[in-house]
């Protein structure tokens, strides 16, 4: 992980930072605070949910999934997916294709731009 990729906000308690890409993936560290949620919400990419440490639920499609340290997740395209976390969490998320989106935010705040 490159440091100066930055630590991004997702939403209150929940912080991601850009550990590699390519053509066709993504990864991210996702780190969550007990108690934060995301609210929720879906998108294009496939992503792989891989849990570091912690404890967190992970609502896919209004179907709760309780998932712990070494537990892992797949969430095809466009499944509509929330979290709310119950320890402090550290999750590395890959997705494919690559979130654009994410890409496009770290390079404006790497330029101050946010």
């Amino acid at each position: 992980m490159k440091q100066e990729n930055p630590a991004i906000e997702i939403c209150p308690g929940i912080t991601r930072r850009t550990v590699a890409h390519g053509k066709t993936m993504y990864q991210m560290l996702a780190t969550l605070a007990p108690g934060s949620r995301m609210p929720e919400h879906s998108h294009e990419q496939e992503q792989i949910v891989h849990i570091l440490e912690g404890r967190m639920r992970l609502i896919v499609d209004g179907v709760p999934h309780e998932l712990s340290t070494g537990d892992s997740f797949y969430l095809a395209t466009n499944v509509p997916h929330g979290v709310e976390t119950i320890l402090p969490t550290r999750v590395l998320d890959t997705f494919s294709p690559p979130r654009n989106d994410y890409l496009a935010i770290d390079e404006e705040v790497r330029h101050g731009a946010l």
